[in-house]
């Protein structure tokens, strides 16, 4: 029924933006020639509202429904931001709090396990650790997310494999019901015409939920895997934080703003060479899946 559901949603929400000509505009920048909207990401925020108050209202607490706050205003920040293309010192602003709320709720890296020979972090420094990482996660998924399926494709690997590592998922209900919500977008996402985007909108929510999942996943009490949690912190999020990291570096190297938006992304260099969307994806996923299985031979 989530299924059914976010694919009634995205088709109600699209023929909306369509009617009022709300499309996403095509430029140098864009991979797409054909008619679009930024409607994917609030159809999946539509469908997880739609059932998180369903559950509260049968009594059925499937996860801490109080998270929906933070999510919603991190949403909401993408929804402007795809109409108004929004400041991004007010969004790093808005981030900010977001992650602060995330960490009083109990999300927050406090422990390295010894990498670099650090172990349990005081109050403070985890605090601005976590913000900081927040902001690299968040803005990272936000990077990728250019071509057809590639940002949804990784952001479900990625909270798939962190809920593999996690021994006690607190998470997992959440988890469920967005991969759910995310599946019809990518039958939209591919169509020859009226395509659906993801959206900032839905690239922010999609990051924030990466962020307490990995969150998550280092704080747990009785970690029992061989391998220090942090290295496979970083190699899960490997392929989106080198990204967003090469490309700031590329930017700032060429005397450029790091938030200017261009094409020497990842995807856009390996789309140049093989020529085909769908390709690129799947080359991207199935990269990052033989590192997901080195990490399982290491465990």
């Amino acid at each position: 029924s989530i299924v059914a559901f976010s694919f009634g949603c995205n088709s109600i929400v699209q023929k909306f933006f369509l009617l009022k000509s709300k499309i996403d505009q095509i430029n140098h920048r864009s991979s797409h020639s054909v008619t679009a909207t930024k409607t994917g990401g609030i159809s999946v925020f539509i469908t997880l509202t739609f059932y998180t108050i369903y559950f509260y209202l049968t009594k059925n607490q499937i996860f801490d429904f109080s998270l929906m706050l933070p999510l919603g205003i991190i949403f909401v920040t993408g929804v402007y931001d795809d109409s108004y293309n929004a400041d991004f010192k007010l969004k790093f602003l808005i981030q900010i709090i977001v992650a602060k709320l995330f960490i009083d709720y109990g999300f927050s890296i406090n422990n390295f396990y010894g990498f670099l020979g650090i172990n349990e972090l005081s109050n403070i420094l985890s605090q601005i650790l976590s913000i900081l990482s927040f902001l690299i996660i968040v803005n990272s998924i936000n990077f990728i997310d250019g071509i057809d399926g590639l940002a949804s494709s990784i952001s479900i690997y990625i909270i798939l494999a962190f809920e593999f590592f996690t021994t006690k998922s607190v998470l997992i209900n959440l988890n469920i019901l967005l991969i759910m919500s995310l599946l019809p977008l990518f039958y939209f996402n591919f169509k020859k015409e009226n395509k659906v985007f993801l959206g900032d909108a839905g690239s922010l929510l999609l990051g924030s939920i990466i962020s307490i999942n990995s969150f998550s996943f280092l704080s747990q009490e009785n970690y029992s895997f061989s391998i220090n949690p942090i290295f496979i912190f970083i190699l899960i999020l490997l392929y989106p934080i080198f990204d967003l990291a090469r490309v700031f570096f590329i930017r700032i190297y060429n005397k450029k703003s790091p938030f200017i938006a261009d094409k020497i992304h990842i995807h856009h260099i390996l789309l140049n060479k093989i020529n085909s969307q769908i390709l690129t994806t799947v080359f991207l996923i199935g990269l990052n899946l033989i590192i997901f299985t080195f990490l399982i031979l290491l465990k």
